[in-house]
């Protein structure tokens, strides 16, 4: 598999990972705030395994942390590599990289959307 269809892979898995921290701290909050909080209990019941991510909130966004970083890295790193003298496959390649660097920066978003409903917003309630 070649450098750049890894990085589409690992992009396109961060992003999962990043999605966790919205599901964990955004959906709840947001649910409550448009007065739907027994859809959310609804939910919950459901789905319980949102109680546990919430609960384990550090983990959750240590590990999308992680990931993010280390996919920056392999991006960064995938970006000086040449593509291939076939132009179709130096079409295909550029567009790869379009997509992981695309990928990446909605994880980076979903991550900070997260990191800001999970940590910076409790602290504003004091």
């Amino acid at each position: 598999m070649n450098a750049h269809a890894r990085n589409a892979g690992v992009a396109a898995g961060t992003l999962l990972a990043s999605s966790a921290t919205l599901v964990c701290c955004v959906l709840p909050a947001v649910m409550v705030s448009l007065g739907a909080g027994a859809t959310l209990a609804s939910l919950v019941s459901e789905v319980p395994q949102l109680v546990w991510l919430s609960a384990e909130k550090a983990w959750v966004f240590g590990i999308a942390g992680v990931l993010l970083a280390a996919s920056g890295a392999m991006i960064w790193r995938a970006r000086a590599l040449p593509c291939p003298a076939d132009p179709r496959a130096a079409r295909a390649c550029t567009r790869l990289r379009r997509i992981s660097t695309t990928l990446y920066g909605v994880a980076i978003v979903a991550f900070g959307t997260g990191a800001t409903f999970a940590f910076a917003l409790p602290l504003l309630r004091g």
